[in-house]
């Protein structure tokens, strides 16, 4: 079980400079990328994004790349050999046309435009170190991302038992609920000290267990928890699934509370919903 909510810093010291990654994952429906480069790194794009696709099923990534030029290499002057040769060449020309014609200076030849190549683009090496470093940056924010998963299953399965145990109890009180739903009635036709049909009392006794009987209700509730414990064991995503499956869960739950004509049952069904919340807010956090 993965979390969706992760931060991760990836640094390298290298001969060109210094790289670092910083990615950042948060909840989100669907899974979707943010990557910013600098422009020297800009052809990185569609690698990055298809590494994230690879390890990554849900959230909302934040990818971004930092690079510091090294001093050495800031201070190089990196001369563009196409536009020496052909300032070499005119100067020549006219040289031959005019005879003593100054050549131009060294300084002269460095002002010109074009002379002094500007590394806008990072070399093929560059290029496969920073995503390399990049991997490594996703391996980390995984493991984070594990690392809390795993707490929030821990947290889902406590809850989970605590949900069991709560239905154990309403379904050992069940039938105590129902006879004394029963018995109270009874009582109450009792009172009115009047003769009545007793078959018709019998019918309205069922028909008042009927509509209080939450067996059925217990029955799902039992089947929504299992799956729950299902796709959390999985090792697969399965954050939507849970979330719906709380849908399910507090569904039964509120029908419990409307068909309850008992205080106990009652107060069983408000403490199903707290866990189910608990249970729901976590979930939402699962990839």
């Amino acid at each position: 079980m993965l979390s969706m909510t992760a931060f991760c810093r990836k640094q390298a010291e290298l001969e060109a400079g210094d790289l670092t990654w910083e990615i950042r994952s948060v909840n989100h429906r669907y899974l979707e990328t943010s990557i910013r480069l600098p422009e020297r790194f800009r052809s990185l794009e569609p690698a990055i994004r298809k590494a994230v696709r690879a390890r990554l099923k849900r959230g909302k990534i934040d990818c971004s790349l930092r690079f510091r030029e090294s001093a050495t290499a800031a201070n190089e002057l990196r001369l563009n050999p196409q536009v020496l040769a052909a300032l070499g060449n005119a100067s020549e020309q006219i040289h031959n046309s005019f005879g003593d014609s100054l050549l131009p200076s060294s300084l002269e030849i460095l002002a010109w435009p074009g002379v002094l190549q500007e590394q806008s683009v990072a070399g093929d090496e560059l290029e496969q170190q920073a995503l390399a470093l990049c991997t490594e940056a996703l391996d980390e924010l995984l493991a984070g991302r594990a690392r809390e998963g795993a707490e929030i299953k821990t947290v889902v399965q406590q809850r989970i038992g605590s949900i069991r145990a709560t239905l154990q109890q309403l379904r050992e009180s069940l039938p105590a609920m129902l006879a004394g739903q029963r018995q109270s009635l009874l009582n109450n036709i009792a009172s009115l000290d009047v003769e009545l049909d007793r078959s018709r009392i019998e019918q309205e006794v069922a028909l008042l267990a009927s509509k209080s009987d939450i067996a059925e209700e217990l029955e799902r509730l039992d089947a929504h928890v299992c799956e729950v414990a299902r796709l959390i064991d999985a090792g697969e995503p399965a954050g939507r699934a849970l979330d719906f499956l709380m849908q399910e869960l507090m569904r039964e739950a509120n029908t419990i509370c409307s068909k309850s004509a008992a205080i106990g049952v009652t107060r069983k069904a408000l403490d199903l919903k707290v866990l189910i919340e608990q249970i729901r807010e976590q979930v939402q956090n699962i990839e």
